[in-house]
């Protein structure tokens, strides 16, 4: 396992998503309140980046900004079509202000 550092706390406010690349891992990130996601940032119905999309945050979920499935934040699993494949999710660790994911 290898813990890569992506932020600062106060780098995302509440609801906002941003892109990292951890590795060779794309990742989106989101925050929600004082809790930190990270999810793969390809929607696995088509190439495309789920931290362009909208965060639902009472959801705790991700849309793809083409074709709309949504995705949990806890689970990466698809929530509605046309996506029916999860995308991958990481372990985030937050040690005073700086945000990590852990990768396999």
């Amino acid at each position: 396992m290898q813990k890569v550092h992506l932020c600062s706390v106060d780098d995302l406010s509440d609801g906002e998503v941003k892109s990292f690349t951890a590795g060779r891992e794309k990742i989106a990130l989101v925050r929600i309140g004082g809790q930190f996601y990270a999810v793969g940032d390809t929607c696995s119905h088509a190439n495309y980046s789920l931290s362009e999309g909208e965060v639902y945050t009472e959801e705790h979920s991700i849309e793809c900004w083409k074709h709309g499935s949504t995705f949990s934040l806890a689970t990466g699993m698809a929530k509605n079509l046309p996506a029916t494949r999860p995308v991958p999710v990481y372990p985030v660790e937050v040690d005073g202000s700086d945000v990590s994911v852990v990768l396999p």
